[in-house]
């Protein structure tokens, strides 16, 4: 999981790529490959598109560090979306076969899968945690309060925010679909 860093770090990182530093790159790609690669392969599952999309992902980075604007959030929030947004696009090529309500339908359930792994890794130890133990062992409020050490209601509390996070995952829209890319009417399959 790629770490949490200060927007400090983020402004000054931006600045070395666009002096051109090739340790910036490096530096930036040690710190968040996993993260685009993972990324990629839930919206793709595929090994190789996943590679292709991560090294795509780092030159639009290297040949754009001005693409991002640090007012707009995180360093690492810009480079998973634009991850999202190139394997959405990739998918769309790849499902050319298919109607454009199936391929789009497969987009969004692939990136609300990719925007939801995102947000869960992203998400505050303590809330992730909180969800762990209800979810995936099962515990009630009272049980995962005991086992965090904290009490029912800042369990519950804990949850509510998770699953709101999570909840995010299936209400945010789409990347736009590349020029040429099959379109959904309005209103079919999209999440609004």
């Amino acid at each position: 999981m790629a770490q949490d860093t200060p927007p400090r770090w983020d402004r000054k990182m931006q600045q070395r790529l666009a002096r051109g530093e090739a340790a910036a790159l490096s530096e930036l790609y040690d710190r968040f490959a996993p993260l685009v690669h993972s990324l990629a392969h839930r919206v793709l599952d595929d090994d190789e598109a996943a590679d292709s999309t991560t090294r795509d992902v780092f030159a639009h980075v290297w040949e754009h560090p001005d693409a991002y604007d640090p007012r707009r959030g995180p360093l690492r929030s810009w480079i998973a979306a634009l991850t999202q947004e190139r394997a959405a696009g990739r998918l769309r090529k790849q499902q050319r076969d298919g109607s454009p309500e199936q391929i789009e339908e497969k987009v969004r359930t692939a990136s609300a899968a990719a925007r939801a792994d995102y947000i869960v890794t992203s998400m505050p130890a303590s809330l992730r945690a909180a969800l762990e133990l209800a979810y995936f062992q099962r515990r009630d409020y009272r049980q995962t309060a005991e086992r965090l050490g904290v009490t029912e209601d800042e369990a519950r509390r804990r949850l509510r925010l998770g699953l709101q996070l999570l909840s995010s995952a299936t209400t945010r829209a789409l990347p736009a679909a590349p020029p040429g890319a099959p379109r959904v009417p309005p209103g079919v399959g999209r999440a609004q």
